[in-house]
């Protein structure tokens, strides 16, 4: 019987995160498309938080001008970060938001 090795899904995105920091665009763009689905907030706020992590959280929350423990806090599955602080991680991990009309809503 061969012995398989597990390790935890986080752990796992954020070193997909780091080898190839172009998944990042795709990884955050599927947690946005699913954001208004039911727990897609939390997906959201996880994507954002393993981008960050992959990045050096610490890297992250001085480019975005706040200290570190206030980064962990708002990306937090308990977190609930302004607008103001969304722009400035999403900024600072290089990363913006986009829009696109849905196809099933009428002009």
């Amino acid at each position: 019987m061969t012995a398989t090795v597990s390790r935890p899904h986080d752990d796992a995105v954020i070193e997909m995160l780091r080898d190839d920091p172009e998944f990042a665009n795709e990884y955050l763009a599927a947690a946005l498309d699913e954001a208004s689905e039911p727990g897609g907030q939390a997906a959201l706020l996880a994507a954002l938080r393993h981008i960050a992590e992959a990045q050096g959280m610490s890297a992250v929350a001085e480019r975005a001008g706040m200290p570190r423990e206030s980064l962990y806090r708002a990306l937090s599955p308990r977190g609930n970060p302004t607008i103001k602080t969304l722009l400035a991680v999403l900024k600072a991990a290089g990363l913006h938001l986009g829009a696109a009309k849905h196809s099933h809503v009428s002009a």
